[in-house]
């Protein structure tokens, strides 16, 4: 679970991390209330689970309370990559000194944590990570030792970070244990012209096979998803919303994830993960494919399926009757290949239905997927 900025300032103040004195609204009459509290001066920032929101829009600077609200007015209902900002959080501004960057993200293969962290944060970090990794410090982390002081200072270090942020690196820490989070992110994390080490931005995932432990977020905290992931939870399938432009549907949350990587091998974006897990009926075919085709940014639809205890011509079937009931509007790519997947194919080509293509490898299918949601 994706945590809003505001919930995560909210984690980082409970564990003695400053943040600016900041309030949230989804009115802009009250946006102007909250700015003259404030001090009258305040960024307004877009409340959305996505990053980018600077590029695009979402964060501003209000000269006054005036300001603030049309701000807030031009803000509430943007869309931003997909995310419609239903609420905007102002916030204090502050005198920035220096910007840094700091997380800690699950190293899953790896079986342990990563902290990630650069002397140079801000909106153009992932550019310094591309262009110029030496400036970004990668230092394991053991969980059972986890971040005590000594081992914050060598990441302080080894990142070029001043001492003061050996404290907030420990606090992150915290935060992670005591929340359950697979991943923590403060960008940026800076130090103000007083000398105060401050986060102006934060970043919290929650483990959702936590949430058992974590009753505040099951109960008066949970904020509506994005529609199309509210429409798919419903329909009870696995679905994560995406920015690209190919819907993804598979069998396995290894194949789906080797999928999504195949595909932006070929040159095009990932507009989903959807994993049907053992279960290919004509239904949840259905389903699948009426929450992929309600997503406006794509433009084909990858199904790619390895039979073992669910038979590809169980999977070939549930497309052909799917397609009785959801009308197909953009180019179906199908990949069987496994238990019964000759009868699979044969079921497909005797639907023949015009927008259905079947091609017989992984790598084959992604590219022909890729190459047709970004050809013209």
């Amino acid at each position: 679970m994706d945590l809003y900025e505001h919930q995560a300032r909210e984690l980082f103040e409970e564990h003695g991390i400053v943040v600016p004195r900041a309030e949230v609204t989804d009115s802009p009459k009250k946006a102007r209330e909250i700015a003259r509290r404030l001090g009258g001066r305040v960024v307004v920032k877009a409340q959305v689970r996505t990053g980018g929101r600077g590029k695009a829009g979402g964060v501003k600077l209000a000269a006054d309370p005036a300001a603030a609200e049309l701000t807030a007015r031009q803000m509430l209902g943007m869309d931003i990559k997909g995310h419609t900002v239903g609420t905007v959080m102002l916030a204090r501004p502050v005198d920035i000194e220096e910007e840094f960057y700091v997380s800690y993200v699950l190293d899953r293969a790896a079986g342990r944590f990563l902290a990630i962290a650069s002397a140079e944060g801000g909106m153009d970090i992932e550019e310094v990570a591309a262009t110029r990794p030496e400036a970004v410090a990668r230092v394991p982390v053991d969980p059972a030792e986890g971040v005590t002081p000594a081992t914050a200072s060598r990441i302080a270090e080894a990142a070029g970070l001043p001492p003061q942020t050996v404290d907030v690196l420990v606090r992150l820490w915290e935060v992670l244990v005591r929340e359950d989070a697979l991943l923590v992110e403060v960008n940026p994390l800076v130090r103000t012209r007083d000398g105060r080490i401050t986060a102006l931005d934060g970043k919290v995932t929650l483990d959702d096979n936590a949430s058992f432990r974590q009753a505040r977020w099951r109960a008066g905290h949970e904020t509506p998803q994005d529609p199309l992931e509210a429409a798919a939870a419903a329909k009870g399938l696995t679905y994560v919303k995406l920015d690209g432009e190919v819907g993804i549907i598979g069998n396995g949350a290894g194949l789906v994830m080797a999928t999504l990587d195949v595909v932006a091998g070929c040159g095009a974006r990932p507009a989903n993960f959807l994993d049907i897990g053992g279960g290919a009926s004509a239904q949840v075919m259905a389903d699948g494919l009426s929450v992929i085709l309600s997503d406006p940014s794509v433009r084909s639809v990858l199904v790619n399926v390895f039979g073992g205890i669910t038979a590809c011509d169980a999977v070939a079937d549930g497309i052909v009757r799917a397609l009785d009931t959801v009308r197909l509007t953009k180019p179906l790519v199908v990949r069987l290949d496994g238990n019964n997947a000759a009868r699979g194919r044969a079921v497909l080509d005797a639907h023949a239905h015009p927008l259905v293509e079947q091609v017989p490898t992984m790598d084959g299918a992604a590219s022909r997927a890729a190459h047709l949601a970004t050809t013209p």
